[in-house]
């Protein structure tokens, strides 16, 4: 009788394990051990959770993501819950790919801005973390060419910051006395260069009708802007669009790059290099306050899953603290609230990483959150690198205005 019973019982915890719904992710990061690590943990620890739903897997290579993802919408064969890159999420909510977010009330309470993806007055996607971007540095070296250290109270202005890469160049003693990035591509232009444009006073597009670009793309302050970023080619006081890719990743550490604009993700292996010599520092302050990008890849729904309700469970079941904590422990990225940092070793007070936290909560600002952004990107990286290349500015900027802007008109204003 009791060997009866323990089968009966087995049998019900088989028939409730093979009632479960079948919840499907698609993740963009295939091949990023550590963040896959954490991604699987959470998704075994919501599926042994709970009766009513399993989490599967499936992994894509973040170059032909995207693309999947659309080639998916036009099959009618997306998943459950879908990995969205921040600045993206308005073009695939305005394109039907993704359905407002559906979370308890407060579930989001002190969540980083930059980490919570809202188009349209409503929730769409949230991140786990977020990555900020700073000016690295080595106290010593600014020490020595009597440079003051700014604070993200006291940012460098434009005339100390241009003023500093002059007298860095001026040493002999780097290659280059300011590395920008340019050997990266893609999304670090918009999302590390477009910072720069707006503390001028520009932006990619008017961010009270997301309607035009002319004026702010285009108008005195973005020139301004246009003509500083190029004089930094013609001075030689950066490498251009020809810089090696491995260059970028050693130069800073090697000594031959002065200062560097980068992420918080690279952070550790300069700490490692240099210890306490290390300096993150506010982004400059070119007249209009300092700003830095903010939004990473984060979770939604899609518009057509049948099985929304627990998609959205699964969603929220990660905003959990310690799942916030553990994703920055293994890959060094920003928790997402402060709780979150308050738990990990970099991020929590006084942490060797914890300046990003600040910078992201105080100098962030998201690409702007229009469908038009994905034009817009490509528009703006390609203006930007035809200037670093000595390209007149004022029509670059014009023409990009006008891209800008026949996208949006053959789109019929993307719904403002």
């Amino acid at each position: 009788m009791q060997k009866l019973l323990t089968l009966l019982t087995a049998l019900v915890f088989i028939g409730a394990a093979s009632a479960q719904t079948e919840l499907s992710l698609w993740y963009h990061g295939a091949g990023n051990s550590a963040e896959r690590d954490t991604l699987l943990m959470i998704i075994d620890d919501f599926n042994s959770s709970q009766t009513d739903y399993s989490v599967s897997l499936e992994e894509f290579p973040q170059e032909s993501y995207n693309e999947s993802i659309v080639a998916a919408a036009l099959s009618g064969d997306l998943p459950d819950i879908i990995d969205v890159d921040g600045p993206i999420m308005p073009n695939w909510a305005w394109s039907g790919y993704l359905q407002p977010l559906s979370l308890s009330e407060g579930a989001l309470d002190n969540f980083l801005s930059g980490a919570i993806g809202e188009w349209n007055g409503e929730v769409y996607s949230v991140g786990l973390w977020d990555a900020a971007v700073a000016v690295f540095a080595r106290k010593s070296v600014l020490e020595e060419n009597s440079i003051r250290i700014p604070t993200l109270d006291e940012p460098w202005t434009l005339e100390e910051f241009d003023g500093a890469l002059e007298t860095l160049q001026a040493t002999g003693n780097y290659d280059y006395a300011f590395d920008p990035g340019m050997a990266w591509t893609g999304e670090w232009y918009p999302y590390a260069f477009s910072p720069f444009l707006q503390s001028f006073g520009g932006d990619l597009i008017d961010r009270e009708t997301y309607l035009e670009a002319e004026g702010v793309l285009n108008g005195e302050e973005a020139l301004e802007f246009g003509n500083w970023w190029q004089s930094l080619f013609e001075r030689d006081l950066a490498p251009g669009t020809s810089q090696d890719g491995a260059d970028r990743e050693t130069g800073f550490l090697d000594g031959r790059y002065a200062l560097q604009w980068n992420g918080n993700w690279a952070a550790l292996p300069a700490l490692e290099e240099f210890g306490d010599d290390m300096l993150f520092l506010p982004a400059p302050d070119f007249g209009n306050g300092a700003v830095i990008g903010a939004a990473s890849w984060q979770f939604g729904v899609s518009a057509d899953s049948e099985n929304a309700e627990g998609a959205n469970a699964f969603i929220e079941f990660a905003l959990q603290p310690k799942y916030l904590a553990a994703f920055s422990e293994t890959t060094g990225l920003i928790p997402a609230t402060p709780e979150a940092a308050s738990m990990t070793d970099n991020y929590a007070d006084g942490g060797p990483l914890s300046v990003f936290y600040d910078l992201s909560n105080n100098q962030a600002l998201i690409r702007p959150p229009t469908p038009g952004y994905v034009v817009a990107a490509l528009v703006f990286e390609k203006a930007l690198a035809d200037i670093a290349n000595g390209a007149d500015v004022q029509d670059t900027l014009d023409g990009a205005v006008d891209e800008i802007e026949a996208d949006i008109e053959n789109n019929s204003n993307y719904g403002f």
